[in-house]
């Protein structure tokens, strides 16, 4: 006997649209609000640095294409190698058969952002400042995506029956309680009952390393341009490794345990670490958040071209020049006709 009715649970529609054949996921649904806010955000913060809105524009379209292919690639490469070698064009075409990894998009971003920084000559670091908060705001979205797919989970949560499972997880809202209880058997879930939330961990735990690069934008005298990069490499690198130790769907290198996002973690966090304390210690490229100068932000990264720096700078001093020699031709032909005035008597009588 039970007290509370499990069968009676209906686990959530993960369809938000379907018509027929055609479906649309409230996995998309998340992944797309995650980066409408992320590219919202990123447009005002790049106004407050400098950056133009183009930049920005160009830079969001390509990336975005640039992470999802990413995600799907890294995911196909370590679920099936063998099927990636033989049929690369599934990654494709079986795209809407699932399977993303946002360590492949973070890589995969990470190689495009250098490329197209060159491009637009600023230097990757400021690009950061806006790429990080960015991805942490899509992550924070994107879980939610999982959370509709039943998938992403832990393990058991504790308790001996399905009643004591469920009241331990006493302090989340009937609706997620209800979809955290699982009676599809799989690899992932091989026992009913209901399962730890890690979605739910993970996002509330990115909301918080949001928070916190905000906070030290806003109140840390010290806190430079880029600065949230090497604070996002550190902060996801740690939450992710631990989530990983409940996730039972993750990615294993071959046929052993050590799980892939948990090594791509480890570098992550030490990068992060290393390369922050680094810039602090020799001040590179040290722009405050408050108080930047735009013009050292734009041109910053690649060569820049000086033949035309110096036309341009030819065409300004011509112009002035011609604005000196237009002035000087005014006021000699001005004193020329006061005289003229003068000597015909013009003046009015008893002034000089």
């Amino acid at each position: 006997m039970f007290l509370y009715d499990h069968d009676a649970i209906e686990a959530i529609n993960s369809n938000f649209i379907s018509i027929g054949s055609f479906e649309i996921k409230k996995y998309a649904i998340c992944i797309m609000v995650g980066a409408l806010l992320a590219f919202i955000f990123g447009l005002k913060w790049a106004k407050r640095i400098g950056i133009k809105e183009d930049v920005i524009y160009t830079g969001f379209a390509w990336g975005l294409i640039v992470g999802v292919l990413g995600a799907r690639t890294f995911y196909c490469i370590f679920d099936d190698f063998n099927k990636v070698l033989t049929k690369p064009w599934t990654i494709i075409t079986e795209f809407r058969n699932g399977g993303l990894a946002i360590s492949g998009a973070i890589i995969s971003v990470a190689i495009y952002a250098v490329i197209y920084c060159r491009i637009v000559k600023i230097h990757p670091l400021y690009i950061g400042e806006l790429v990080a908060p960015g991805f942490l705001i899509g992550q924070i979205c994107g879980r939610w995506g999982n959370f509709f797919n039943q998938e992403a989970h832990g393990g058991l949560v504790p308790g001996d029956t399905l009643d004591a499972q469920r009241e331990w997880l006493w302090f989340l809202p009937k609706f997620i309680k209800d979809n955290m209880y699982i009676n599809n058997i799989s690899s992932a879930a091989p026992v009913v009952g209901y399962y730890q939330p890690t979605f739910l961990y993970e996002s509330v735990l990115n909301l918080i390393g949001l928070a916190l690069i905000l906070a030290l934008r806003k109140w840390w005298k010290k806190y430079r341009l880029g600065d949230a990069l090497f604070i996002y490499l550190m902060w996801y690198g740690c939450v992710r490794f631990n989530i990983e130790i409940m996730r039972t769907d993750a990615q294993t290198i071959g046929n052993s345990s050590i799980k892939v996002v948990q090594v791509l973690c480890i570098f992550a966090f030490l990068i992060g670490l290393v390369l922050f304390i680094l810039r602090h210690k020799f001040h590179w490229l040290d722009q405050p958040w408050n108080g930047v100068d735009p013009e050292k932000v734009n041109n910053s990264f690649g060569k820049v071209n000086k033949a035309s720096i110096v036309s341009e700078a030819g065409i300004v001093s011509e112009a002035n020049v011609a604005n000196v020699d237009n002035v000087s031709n005014k006021v000699i032909a001005d004193n020329v006709d006061n005289a003229s005035k003068d000597a015909n008597g013009s003046s009015e009588p008893g002034k000089e």
